[in-house]
């Protein structure tokens, strides 16, 4: 029920004000001042206020004014009965709703009334999805690793220092860039991402800079590149060290110039954009291998933010498990779940190869198979779906009951980390392929990849489907 406010020195227009919206299911308080009805808005939550202009103690423009400093998306209604013009204009110009005369009549009442309140009830649920949208997680933990970086973000965010952040998949870079920012004089502009390992060499420039109609085959039509559309804000390229040598030709000369050409396009058009970069490569191993260039590494290099593997701060992990035990169930609209104290033993020693990534996984794993208390048998159970040793299996002398770290796949067989990379890539794209019944576009869609990208690792990996 709607909660609605009538401020009038009149009692006249108070009661029958009163009467008509109280018979339509309002709830409704009345006061006769703008000063004692400046406090009722300061203490209760009203969906709407409708203020007489002409007032003792204090003018209507004056309640609407203060009011709405305090509370800027409250509706209110101005009422007058020595209505003009010129009144209802200033009226709108300090943020009314709409403007009505003395004596009201009473289906305008009523419409402007419900029009009022449900522009109120759009401008709640635009901002609650933009919350939702836009959302940046906090950056959990409180390891020295962790505070190092947080007091880093603090001193560089409002600068204009370009950023390169580096460390292992999964492991939060994005989160850092995300709070870059947040916390910077950029905020309210565009952050725009490009992943330059999900998109093919050939297609980079066009992606970052744009391309004119006709510039090549598939140009049908103008494309806006990410430098342009971040002009103003922040463009945060992840997996920069993924990039073509030729591309990064074109973004060292626009973080030089502050100027960019579409593929195809003779016009340099200016950009102003703040650059944050991110790899989980060794660029000066890159750049001795010729994949990388030692000017980009420099103009990119200008503060370095190195984000820890997670199993580098496993003291961080029971706080940064219990938020996403929390998201996770409301997200689901079930009761929070609990975790044990050996269960989060166990989940501290775990092997963490995907970082913060996998450990979000699994915690949803856990809350849908577990009980309502996680327990160490659970993470034991349900660490490893993929089959192999658990951790905390039977072993001679454990009966299943310690959290100690066990393999959870035949690690002998890989001969470096590559290896163990390429055949855990290999198997959670088969994995995808045939849960999509190897429909290459949803799987593409599925894991967040182009589908030029998904043929290439079919290929790559030999992948094919096996029919009965």
């Amino acid at each position: 029920m709607a909660k609605l406010l009538i401020i009038d020195d009149e009692r006249a227009i108070r009661s029958t004000l009163r009467e008509i919206l109280e018979y339509e299911n309002y709830e409704v308080d009345d006061i006769d001042n703008g000063i004692e009805g400046l406090d009722l808005i300061k203490k209760k939550k009203y969906d709407l206020v409708l203020c007489d202009i002409k007032m003792n103690k204090m003018d209507g423009m004056e309640v609407l004014e203060q009011a709405l400093a305090y509370s800027p998306d409250l509706p209110f209604i101005m009422i007058s009965g020595h209505g003009t013009v010129e009144t209802a204009i200033e009226a709108s110009k300090k943020g009314a709703f709409d403007f009505i005369s003395k004596p009201p009549d009473l289906n305008r009442l009523l419409i402007t009334v419900r029009n009022a309140l449900d522009r109120g009830t759009l401008v709640t649920e635009t901002k609650v999805l933009k919350r939702k949208v836009s959302k940046t997680r906090d950056i959990l933990g409180s390891s020295e690793n962790i505070n190092k970086i947080k007091e880093t973000i603090e001193r560089v965010a409002p600068t204009e220092a370009r950023v390169l952040i580096t460390g292992a998949n999964g492991s939060g870079k994005e989160l850092v860039a995300r709070w870059l920012h947040e916390k910077s004089q950029r905020s309210e502009s565009p952050l725009i991402e490009v992943n330059c390992a999900a998109i093919p060499s050939e297609l980079i420039e066009s992606e970052l800079f744009g391309h004119e109609k006709g510039s090549f085959t598939s140009a049908v039509k103008q494309r806006i590149g990410k430098f342009e559309l971040a002009n103003g804000g922040t463009l945060f390229l992840d997996e920069i060290g993924d990039m073509s040598l030729s591309a990064q030709a074109k973004v060292l000369r626009a973080l030089q110039e502050h100027k960019i050409t579409r593929v195809g396009g003779e016009k340099e058009l200016e950009v102003n954009v703040r650059v944050l970069a991110a790899t989980n490569k060794d660029l000066m191993k890159e750049i001795e291998d010729g994949n990388f260039r030692m000017d980009l590494y420099h103009r990119l290099n200008v503060i370095n933010i190195h984000v820890p593997h997670l199993t580098e701060r496993r003291e961080d992990i029971p706080e940064i498990a219990m938020s996403f035990l929390e998201d996770i169930c409301k997200d689901y609209g079930m009761p929070v779940k609990k975790i044990s104290d050996a269960g989060m033993i166990a989940l501290q020693n775990l092997p963490w190869t995907g970082n913060v990534r996998e450990l979000h996984n699994m915690i949803e794993r856990l809350i849908i198979l577990s009980d309502k208390v996680i327990t160490d048998h659970d993470v034991a159970a349900f660490a490893n779906p993929g089959g192999g040793t658990n951790i905390g299996a039977a072993t001679p002398g454990n009966n299943g009951t310690a959290p100690a770290v066990a393999a959870v796949t035949n690690y002998d067989k890989f001969n470096n980390f590559q290896d163990y990379k390429d055949h855990a890539e290999r198997e959670f794209i088969k994995f995808k392929l045939e849960k999509n019944n190897w429909n290459v576009s949803k799987t593409a869609d599925d894991i967040d990849i182009q589908r030029s990208h998904l043929y290439s690792k079919i290929e790559k990996f030999g992948l094919k489907r096996v029919t009965e």
